[in-house]
């Protein structure tokens, strides 16, 4: 035996009778004010890692010694030092020794 119910009847049957039947709304056509975008904080300074270089510099053989600090924007220790030795020398200092390489971040 074939019983034809209709959507609300088969609604109410299985969820109970207070539950509204669903109706689609329609939505009112309103043009939304475009919104503004965030703004990015200009921040200034360096953000990225560096290594800061510090060497013991000196223009005669055993003679006075001088403190040199250099920072670098490289990655590579390598590399860092390097470019300390090489400011060194267009400083005209001739002996050089490496004290440390220090990550800086800020």
């Amino acid at each position: 035996m074939a019983i034809d119910l209709s959507e609300e009847e088969m609604r109410k049957a299985l969820f109970g009778a207070g539950v509204e039947p669903i109706v689609p709304k329609q939505a009112a056509a309103t043009v939304d004010a475009p919104s503004p975008t965030p703004r990015t904080k200009n921040t200034t300074g360096n953000h990225s890692p560096s290594l800061r270089v510090t060497l013991h510099v000196s223009k005669e053989f055993e003679g006075d010694v001088d403190v040199f600090v250099h920072d670098s924007s490289s990655l590579s220790k390598l590399v860092a030092e390097q470019e300390a030795k090489s400011a060194a020398r267009k400083k005209k200092y001739r002996y050089i020794e490496v004290v440390s390489i220090e990550s800086t971040s800020k």
